[in-house]
C-alpha cells in the first residue's frame, strides 16, 4: 500500500469533524509537515475559521514521533482532547494503519489529592479542626463545595479540577489539592497507587500526544526536573499568550502572611531555637512591608534587604532541621513536615533570590486592597529562557491568530529569543514565519472606525466625549456590543453611564461568572457585555448577538507597571526603542486579538470602533493599525453609524 499523502490525510480528518476544505489549512499543513521534517521552526499566523488546529494536528500524526501540544485555554485544551483528537484518530487510522494514542497533562495541583482528601489538610492552630470536612459548616458554601466534592471523588475517572462542573473556588480546591513541592511522591503515599496525577503521568508517557498547558510547559523548561515525557515536536498553539505565562511562572513573591502560615506550619516541627529565628525574621518582614509603597525598587532599599537576609538564613536553618527531626506526637506527620518544607523553601528561594540581586531580574513592592503589601520578583525578559530551553532539542511550531505585528514576525519572534528571520549561524534557531490569512472576507465583513475627533484620553478623569460617543454608536447597533476597556475602573463608569441613558441591557464584567455573562450577551441581541482584560481574548460569539467591537483606549501598558516600563529601559539602554518593542508590541497584540471578537464566521458583520484618536493621528497609529485584520477603514463617524443602523436592520429582519 502506497503511504496516503498529506493532502489524503488533511481531507480526511476535515470531513470527520464536520469542517470545511480551506487553502490557509493546507498550506499550513504543508508547512508544519516541512519543519518537521527538517528539524527546523515555525512561526504561522493563521486567523479565526482557518482550522489551525488540523494544520498542525494532521501533519505531526503522519510523521509519526511523540508531540506536545501547548495551549494558553481550558477551552481549547478540552476542543482537542474532546473533539479534535478522537475524530482525527479515527479518520487517519484506516490510512495510517496506525492508532495514535493521546492524553492531558497539567500541573499537579490541577488534580485532586486523595491523601489530602482523606487525611485532611495539615492543621494550622488558628484555622479550625484537622479534617476540614468537619471544619467547614455543611450550610456555608465552603462546606457545600467540599461534601461535593467528596462525592465526586468516588465517581471521578481522571480527578483533574476542570472535569468537575459547577466548578469551586480556589480556597475550596486547595482543601484537596497538593503542589508538587507538597506532594508526598507516590512510593511515600499510602494513596500512591490510585494517585490521578500520577496516572495522568504515565498516560502521557505513553502517548503519542501529549496537550498540556502554557504554564506546565514553563515549569518543564524552567526547573530542570522534567514533567513531560521526552518529545520531538512541540507545537504551542495560542502563541501571543506564552511570553506572558512563562514570565508568570518565573515570577517569585513574598507576602507576611505567607511566611506567618510557613512560620506556623514549620513551629511544631523544629526545634525551639530555628522556630523563634523564623519568627522573629518573619515579624521584622511583616514591620518593613507595612511601610512599603507600590513601585519598581531600582535598588533593594536596606531594611528590606536586612529583612530578607534575615528570612533566607532562618529559613535555611528550618530547613536543614526539618530533615533531621521527627515528632510522633504529630497526626500525618510525613504530610505535615512536606507541606511546612514547600512553604519554607518558597520563602528561602524568593529570599535568597532577591538579595542576591541578579541584573536579570525586577523587584518591586505592590499593594493590594484585601491581601496588603508584596514584594515580587520577574525576570527583565524571558527570550534566553526560551531560546535555549524551547528551540535546541526539537522541532518547535508556534501558532496563533495574531503574531504578525506591524507586518512582520520579527517583534515577536524577538520575544521569543528568536534572531531577525533568515539570520545565519551555528547556534542561531533557524525559523520561517508564515501567514496563511483567513478564510473571512474582512475588507467586506467589518469596518474600523477611529474616532479621530475625540480628545486624547488622559491618565485620569472622565470622558465625556467618549461616552457621548458610545451611546450614540451603541443605540446605532440596536445593542449587540462587546466593550474593551482597558481598566476595571472604565469599564464601571460606561456601564453606569449607559444605563442611566439607555433602555438596554448592559451586563458587566465582575456581576456575574465570564461563562453566564457570555451566555446571556450571545442568547440576547439587545444586550452589550463591558469588561476588560480578559474579554479582549477570551469571548467567541459568532452570529448578530456581536456586530459592535467598542475598544475605549489603546491599551498601552500603565506607566508605572514595574516590569514593563523596567524591559522598555532595558531596550532604550542597548539602544533599541523602548516604546516599540515594549509598549507598542503589547499593544498591538491586545488590539489584535480584541479587534478579532468581531468576526468568528463567514456572515458576520460589523464595526471596531476605536474612542483613541492617537490610532489615527499618532507616528505609532500605522504600526497598530497594521497589526489589525484588514477592515474597511474610516475615520467618519456618521459613516459608522449608518452601517452599524443597517447591519441592525438586515439581523433583525433574519431575526423576525
Amino acid at each position: 500500500m502506497t503511504k496516503p499523502t498529506l493532502p489524503e490525510l488533511l481531507h480526511a480528518a476535515v470531513t470527520a469533524v464536520g469542517g470545511t476544505e480551506r487553502p490557509g489549512q493546507a498550506a499550513m499543513a504543508d508547512a508544519v509537515a516541512e519543519a518537521v521534517d527538517d528539524h527546523s521552526h515555525l512561526l504561522v499566523q493563521a486567523g479565526t475559521g482557518t482550522g489551525k488546529s488540523l494544520g498542525y494536528l494532521v501533519p505531526a500524526l503522519a510523521h509519526g514521533e511523540r508531540v506536545v501540544v501547548a495551549t494558553a485555554t481550558l477551552a481549547l485544551q478540552r476542543q482537542l482532547v474532546e473533539r479534535d483528537l478522537p475524530r482525527t484518530v479515527d479518520a487517519l487510522h484506516p490510512l495510517l494503519r496506525r492508532r495514535p494514542q493521546f492524553a492531558m497533562l497539567k500541573g499537579r495541583s490541577n488534580y485532586l489529592c486523595l491523601h489530602r482528601l482523606h487525611e485532611g489538610v495539615p492543621q494550622e492552630e488558628e484555622e479550625g479542626l484537622f479534617d476540614q470536612f468537619e471544619a467547614a459548616a455543611p450550610s456555608s458554601k465552603l462546606g457545600q463545595d467540599l461534601l461535593r466534592m467528596r462525592d465526586w471523588a468516588d465517581e471521578t475517572e481522571t480527578g483533574d479540577r476542570d472535569d468537575l462542573t459547577p466548578g469551586v473556588s480556589d480556597r475550596a480546591w486547595a482543601q484537596i489539592s497538593v503542589s508538587s513541592r507538597e506532594c508526598l511522591g507516590a512510593s511515600k503515599c499510602a494513596y500512591g497507587a490510585e494517585c490521578f496525577a500520577e496516572q495522568a503521568r504515565e498516560r502521557a508517557k505513553l502517548a503519542d500526544v501529549v496537550v498540556t498547558n502554557h504554564a506546565l510547559l514553563a515549569i518543564d523548561a524552567i526547573e530542570g526536573a522534567p514533567v513531560l515525557p521526552q518529545h520531538e515536536v512541540l507545537v504551542v498553539d495560542e502563541a501571543h499568550e506564552l511570553v506572558s505565562r512563562v514570565t508568570g511562572v518565573a515570577t517569585g513573591e513574598l507576602t507576611p502572611g505567607q511566611v506567618s502560615r510557613a512560620v506556623r506550619r514549620a513551629a511544631k516541627l523544629v526545634n525551639e531555637k530555628a522556630a523563634d529565628a523564623l519568627l522573629s525574621a518573619s515579624e521584622g518582614f511583616e514591620r518593613v512591608m507595612e511601610l512599603a509603597l507600590p513601585g519598581r525598587l531600582e535598588e533593594v532599599p536596606e531594611d528590606l534587604g536586612y529583612a530578607l537576609m534575615a528570612l533566607r538564613d532562618a529559613a535555611r536553618t528550618v530547613i536543614s532541621a526539618l530533615g533531621s527531626t521527627r515528632d510522633k506526637s504529630v497526626q500525618d506527620e510525613d504530610a505535615v513536615r512536606k507541606q511546612a518544607l514547600a512553604s519554607v523553601e518558597t520563602i528561602h528561594g524568593v529570599a535568597e533570590r532577591i538579595t542576591q540581586g541578579s541584573e536579570y531580574d525586577v523587584v518591586w513592592y505592590e499593594r493590594h486592597d484585601r491581601f496588603g503589601a508584596s514584594v515580587r520578583v520577574a525576570p527583565l525578559s524571558v527570550s534566553g529562557l526560551l531560546r535555549e530551553k524551547l528551540f535546541a532539542d526539537r522541532s518547535v511550531v508556534l501558532t496563533s491568530a495574531t503574531l504578525k505585528l506591524g507586518g512582520d514576525f520579527n517583534g515577536v519572534g524577538a520575544s521569543l529569543g528568536l534572531a531577525p528571520e533568515g539570520t545565519a549561524g551555528d547556534d542561531i534557531p533557524q525559523w520561517k514565519g508564515l501567514d496563511v490569512g483567513s478564510p473571512f472576507d474582512y475588507p467586506k465583513q467589518g469596518i474600523l472606525y477611529v474616532a479621530r475627533h475625540l480628545a486624547t484620553p488622559g491618565r485620569e478623569g472622565s470622558r465625556t466625549d467618549m461616552l457621548d460617543e458610545l451611546a450614540e454608536l451603541v443605540e446605532a447597533a440596536g445593542g449587540r456590543t462587546l466593550g474593551l476597556f482597558s481598566s476595571m475602573r472604565a469599564a464601571q463608569a460606561a456601564a453606569e453611564d449607559l444605563r442611566s441613558r439607555l433602555e438596554r441591557p448592559i451586563l458587566l464584567q465582575g456581576e456575574e461568572t465570564l461563562g453566564e455573562l457570555i451566555k446571556n450577551f450571545s442568547a440576547s441581541p439587545e444586550t452589550c457585555l463591558f469588561g476588560t482584560l480578559s474579554l479582549w481574548q477570551g469571548v467567541d460569539v459568532p452570529g448578530a448577538s456581536c456586530q459592535l467591537v467598542v475598544m475605549d483606549r489603546i491599551p498601552f501598558p500603565r506607566p508605572d507597571d514595574p516590569l514593563m516600563s523596567a524591559r522598555q529601559k532595558a531596550v532604550e539602554e542597548a539602544g533599541g526603542n523602548g516604546f516599540m518593542a515594549v509598549a507598542a508590541t503589547h499593544a498591538a497584540l491586545l488590539m489584535a486579538q480584541g479587534a478579532g471578537r468581531l468576526v468568528r464566521a463567514t456572515g458576520d458583520k460589523g464595526v471596531v470602533a476605536v474612542l483613541d484618536p492617537r490610532l489615527a493621528n499618532a507616528r505609532y497609529g500605522s504600526y497598530l493599525r497594521a497589526s489589525l485584520p484588514d477592515f474597511w477603514y474610516t475615520t467618519d463617524g456618521d459613516q459608522a453609524r449608518r452601517s452599524l443602523s443597517a447591519i441592525d436592520a438586515a439581523a433583525k429582519a433574519e431575526e423576525g
